[in-house]
């Protein structure tokens, strides 16, 4: 089923899964003799180069086969960077515009130890689609298994500037182990959910690994010109008792915010559309506190004992921009837990 959604409202709800920085990887491509499979899975928007050509063509941002000459089609196998349920994806054919693949489809498998070989059971979870150049082709995906790599198939040839692959990542966590983990972070199942304002960067920004790269690998909203404060609510990935907070501002020197604060709550129903109402009366975790420009921010003490969460809400003071958020702390093994 196609989706009428700008790419935007997906990569909001949810992880990309075969994201590069997670460690998303091609195994393997029939033919990538133009362009390599491995740009497709690329976090970064592609790109045009006028006039750039390499010995074997045009130089193309992207996943580029060439023109076949014999029966058959061309396919690349993807190992997701986080495992999971795949919701939604992205097809995308910028800047292929005379070179783009009339159709594909899509098949998963789940390894749970190694890679797909010659045994491996595919299940096709997009069957053929129509496809024009230059253009996104958003899909959404109705199954609640979970997945580690993929099979796409274009026919017969062409190329793909991206595929990206939104969806909610596995599990992993060891709730036998009491070492504290950072439990917002997209590789741990973290995702943002809702904020206030995205106008220069994107709210899931904050959760992804490292450190912010520029200001646009981060959050930041416009200016305020009314009262209030600007904010994001994210929920962990799994629930847990949060002992040490991090905001990170790197790279934000003349927009980051005055100050910050948190709020938290174990949310045991509701959908994501119902969580912004209720966060308006979620508990301190973390009192406001003053944040400098291009700096990373570490609060421990500050943090106010309030027992498993499964979400926060950050309140930036009155708008700005973050780069990462990370909330350490401890799994619980909680078999009550409703929210999905």
């Amino acid at each position: 089923m196609t989706m009428n959604k700008p790419v935007t409202d997906l990569s909001a709800r949810w992880p990309n899964l075969a994201d590069d920085r997670l460690g998303a990887e091609v195994l393997f491509c029939t033919d990538d003799f133009f362009a390599s499979a491995s740009r497709m899975l690329s976090h970064t928007d592609p790109q045009w180069k006028e006039g750039l050509f390499d010995d074997n063509g045009k130089w193309m941002d992207g996943w580029e086969s060439r023109r076949k000459r014999c029966e058959g089609f061309d396919y690349s196998i993807i190992r997701l960077g986080l495992p999971g349920t795949i919701k939604g994806i992205d097809l995308d054919t910028s800047h292929f515009t005379g070179n783009f693949p009339p159709s594909a489809s899509l098949e998963a498998c789940h390894c749970e130890n190694g890679e797909p070989n010659a045994d491996t059971r595919w299940t096709e979870i997009l069957p053929s689609v129509a496809l024009s150049g230059n253009a996104h082709h958003l899909h959404s995906i109705d199954d609640e298994r979970s997945w580690t790599h993929l099979k796409l198939n274009i026919y017969p040839d062409g190329g793909i500037a991206r595929l990206r692959v939104w969806g909610r990542p596995q599990s992993r966590i060891d709730t036998s182990s009491r070492t504290p983990i950072d439990l917002a972070a997209v590789v741990n199942g973290g995702r943002t959910l809702a904020c206030s304002d995205e106008h220069f960067g994107r709210m899931a920004n904050i959760l992804n690994p490292g450190r912010g790269i520029n200001m646009g690998d981060g959050w930041e909203t416009a200016r305020r010109r009314t009262p209030g404060n600007d904010w994001v609510i994210v929920a962990l990935g799994h629930p847990g008792e949060i002992q040490r907070i991090e905001v990170d501002t790197a790279h934000f020197k003349g927009n980051y915010p005055d100050s910050c604060s948190v709020q938290a709550a174990f949310v045991k129903g509701g959908t994501d559309d119902q969580i912004e109402t209720q966060s308006l009366f979620w508990r301190e975790l973390l009192p406001a506190q003053k944040l400098q420009a291009h700096e990373q921010h570490f609060f421990s003490d500050e943090v106010n004992e309030v027992g498993p969460i499964t979400h926060i809400r950050l309140n930036i003071f009155p708008d700005g921009g973050i780069s990462r958020l990370r909330l350490i702390g401890i799994p619980v093994d909680n078999t009550q837990k409703e929210y999905r």
